[in-house]
């Protein structure tokens, strides 16, 4: 059975706890037993880990096989661990994580509320004009039927008006239901690569994914330069950690460069890896020998550059949705309140 694993939050308060703990003196292995005694939990992820890790480091291993063998810890902390733990930055290493898997929840929160709210809004467009196809309009169907003569016979098309909005409405808001459940399922069964590339094709979209995937290679670089790892070989370990297949491609790119000679800023300039404000940023940060603060700062930016398009998306989305629930019921109701206008206004 896989085990499962902490989530951003639960990484980010371990490798902080973690750190402040090295910082004040205290040793890996007490480190480890404090957490493990303060964690209240004795069935939570977190405190079945620390129990396998407090094994591990009792026996005399470091902190990243423990974290290795507690099966709880994503692939990129290992590896930024067992980097720290190497060139003797573990300290330093553990408050980049912390603060990377912030960052990462911040996103996360944000990407899951962009999309759990226009789901939520597809469903009451669905359920409101389920109702006035079931119910609202067969009432005004059955008054027109029992009346007579030529403004009875004059609803029947309004009513048919009524019906083709509430139809036509509900044909696309169930495709576009449909399409979202199918990139959840595409999303989750692994076929990523396939969801990006349709995803690509909407603007916006494609846009928030480069930007995600710069972000994620921006920071990783940060950390592993940080642990000490010579350059080539930070930026060949930070590019599975984009999750991006349009970045990847651009930084596989960049290290052919690099093989010529050229440095990670340069290539990043050659190739237009970022926009050419980033691009003269990093190249600055490089010659003046401030690469590590450079990329702390790009990384701030390119966080803020997601959330920013994340809010766009949602700005655009919602009122658009609710435009179409409000035009079609709007519409479909005023197609059956004419007929009754016209009665009110002959009896009168």
């Amino acid at each position: 059975m896989k085990k499962q694993k902490l989530d951003y939050l639960g990484v980010s308060a371990f490798c902080e706890s973690m750190a402040m703990m090295m910082h004040s003196g205290i040793a890996t292995d007490e480190a480890v037993g404090l957490l493990l005694s303060d964690s209240k939990s004795s069935e939570g992820v977190l405190q079945q880990g620390l129990k396998i890790m407090k094994e591990q480091v009792d026996q005399g291993y470091g902190l990243d096989k423990a974290m290795k063998e507690s099966g709880i810890f994503p692939k990129y902390a290992l590896q930024m661990v067992e980097a720290g733990e190497s060139h003797g930055r573990l300290e330093d290493i553990l408050f980049r994580l912390s603060d990377y898997y912030k960052e990462q929840k911040t996103i996360s929160e944000k990407i899951k509320n962009a999309i759990t709210y226009p789901a939520a809004m597809l469903v009451l467009i669905i359920v409101v004009l389920l109702v006035m196809l079931v119910m609202v309009l067969p009432t005004f169907t059955d008054v027109y039927n029992k009346l007579t003569g030529s403004l009875a016979a004059s609803s029947y098309r309004y009513i048919h008006w009524a019906y083709g909005f509430c139809w036509a409405a509900l044909i696309v808001m169930v495709i576009l239901a449909v399409l979202l459940i199918a990139g959840f399922a595409m999303w989750r069964s692994g076929k990523k690569e396939s969801l990006e590339k349709l995803l690509y094709k909407i603007p916006l979209c494609g846009e928030l994914l480069e930007s995600l995937g710069k972000f994620r290679f921006t920071s990783a670089l940060g950390t592993f330069l940080a642990s000490g790892e010579m350059q080539d070989k930070a930026v060949e370990d930070s590019i599975p950690m984009t999750d991006c297949g349009k970045v990847e491609e651009t930084l596989h790119r960049c290290l052919d460069r690099m093989a010529e000679g050229h440095s990670i800023a340069q290539a990043a300039y050659d190739e237009e890896l970022f926009e050419p404000v980033y691009g003269r940023m990093f190249l600055a940060g490089e010659r003046s020998g401030n690469m590590e603060s450079v990329l702390e700062r790009l990384t701030k930016l390119l966080e803020e550059n997601c959330t920013g398009l994340v809010d766009r998306i949602v700005g655009i989305v919602d009122p658009l949705l609710s435009g179409v629930l409000m035009v079609t019921v709007g519409m479909a109701l005023l197609s059956v309140m004419l007929p009754l206008i016209g009665m009110m206004n002959s009896v009168g």
